[in-house]
């Protein structure tokens, strides 16, 4: 047996991290930085703070048998480090060996970092840029798959989950970021998709282009699947630090506060100067949200997808909070399928992750259409119901105008556990708006009139003066108080610090049975 010196050992562990520090060919090297993309190193030294990244198993390599080549890593770069200061575990998959594709090995490497993830407690980051699963390797790699998946439900809820795309992404690979909390996507480079084009065009004979199926646009404003758009992948990498600031590290901890620079007693005029002197006219939501916030810093949800209901991360008096609001800009604000969709999500992480739920409030009602009902919208309004309705966090609803029917009572009223509802005396808390209900109650006074319009004209006036107020909601305690919406801001400081220190307790179960 030859015996080799410390000296020697170094020198072939120096040589061994060299190579496995060198990414795949030059030529797919350059084809990567060709196509505006960076390579699995360069990804995490951007994401990471610098010199935090400690990097697991990689001397891992392939054991398939007839493997022709097999590079250190396997294709995926895995370790842990830091963010802001804050621990993460990440994986980054490297496209320029073996495609970036799924193996034993590599599959083994991203199922141990998820696990250290989940002991310890810290976010998961998995940047994905892979061909799926590798061909030679077969009903291994699948497996490998499903071990992942089984991991991300484990996860899931207990720890921040965040998936960047910055590559392709098809086949079963799709199913572990459509299982972690966020997506982010980037313009032109990132794609996701169960079939590919040509798929596509042989089993239904459409011709579709690789963006127009799976693209980032696509993703954002017609399937929902991705939260977060970016212009390159240093944009999408800042976004995922963007989204770590407004996250707890884990399920037991909460979201970071930061030392408040916005006066928690500053009065927000503006945010009623936003509002029309006529109830039937739109108004951006958007801007009553940004003025009550702390510097107007408002991270929005799903910005492209279901906008009639605006969803997204801020700070008021420095403490992290999710809002939901109805956006009259779009659709009047009513709920429909996707917006339904949308907010059940956006309200399940935050109660899942100790973030305090802010409710705006200006809802006509549900969307009406057959499209709608053969779509399912009960079921998708009962999301939304089951959402609010589980939800823990402290919650705190402002009804800024209208707020009619069922989807008053959906979006957090009193009546689902909204600890502290606050109106202006804009409200308008009533079955349904005032056209519809005289048509209805009054129907046969109105056809037995005189002048059946006059009369009508009069009763709409007088459902009004009766009915479309916040003063019988306040009277009978559905309202907590009306106030003056200069007042929005300070009332949400004062009403976030009674509920910081709520407690719930829920009943034992194995779990609810969400109306999916």
């Amino acid at each position: 047996m030859t015996e080799h010196s410390l000296s020697e050992r170094l020198a072939d562990l120096e040589q061994r991290r060299g190579e496995a520090f060198q990414a795949g060919p030059e030529r797919a090297v350059q084809r990567q930085h060709d196509k505006g993309k960076l390579l699995a190193r360069e990804r995490i030294d951007y994401l990471l703070d610098p010199g935090s990244f400690n990097e697991l198993d990689m001397l891992a390599r392939t054991r398939h048998p007839e493997a022709k080549d097999r590079p250190y890593t396997d294709g995926v770069v895995t370790g842990w480090g830091t963010v802001n200061n804050r621990k993460v575990f990440v994986s980054s998959q490297d496209f320029t060996i073996m495609g970036g594709s799924l193996g034993e090995v590599s599959a083994e490497k991203i199922k141990k970092v998820m696990d250290l993830a989940l002991s310890v407690g810290a976010p998961f980051i998995g940047l994905n840029d892979g061909a799926g699963a590798r061909i030679p390797e077969g009903v291994v790699s699948l497996d490998g798959y499903g071990g992942i998946f089984y991991r991300n439900v484990q996860a899931s809820g207990v720890i921040p989950q965040i998936s960047v795309i910055l590559g392709p992404c098809a086949g079963g690979a799709v199913y572990s970021p459509a299982m972690t909390d966020f997506i982010v996507m980037v313009k032109e480079t990132s794609h996701m998709f169960i079939t590919g084009p040509d798929v596509v065009k042989t089993v239904t004979g459409e011709d579709v282009t690789l963006e127009e199926l799976g693209g980032a646009g696509s993703h954002s404003s017609k399937s929902g699947v991705a939260h977060y758009v970016a212009d390159d992948e240093y944009h999408a990498l800042d976004t995922v630090k963007e989204i770590l600031g407004y996250m707890p590290s884990n399920n037991l901890g909460t979201a970071p506060d930061v030392e408040c620079t916005d006066d928690p007693e500053r009065l927000t005029p503006e945010a009623g100067e936003v509002l029309p002197d006529s109830p039937n006219l739109p108004y951006d939501m958007r801007k009553i949200v940004t003025a009550v916030v702390d510097d107007g810093d408002f991270m929005e949800y799903h910005a492209n997808w279901a906008k009639a209901i605006v969803c997204g991360f801020a700070r008021i008096d420095g403490t992290v909070v999710g809002v939901v609001a109805n956006q009259p800009m779009v659709l009047a604000g009513v709920l429909d399928i996707n917006s339904s969709s949308k907010a059940a999500r956006f309200i399940r992480t935050c109660d899942a992750f100790n973030v305090p739920l802010i409710t705006f409030v200006d809802v006509p009602g549900f969307l009406p259409g057959v499209d709608q009902e053969y779509g399912g919208i009960i079921r998708h309004g009962a999301k939304l119901l089951y959402a609010y309705c589980e939800a823990t966090v402290p919650r705190i609803q402002v009804i800024t105008r209208k707020a009619y029917g069922g989807a008053y009572v959906v979006m957090d009223s009193k009546g689902v556990g909204c600890d502290l509802s606050l109106a202006w005396p804009t409200a308008e808390l009533a079955v349904m708006g005032p056209e519809g209900a005289t048509d209805i109650v009054y129907r046969r006074e109105i056809q037995a009139a005189a002048d059946p319009a006059a009369r009508r004209t009069e009763l709409i006036e007088d459902y009004k003066d009766r009915f479309a107020n916040p003063w019988l909601a306040a009277e009978r305690g559905y309202i907590d108080e009306v106030i003056e919406p200069a007042e929005t801001r300070q009332k949400l400081v004062q009403g976030l610090r009674m509920l910081g220190s709520k407690h719930e307790t829920k009943h034992e179960r194995k779990h609810g049975n969400v109306p999916l």
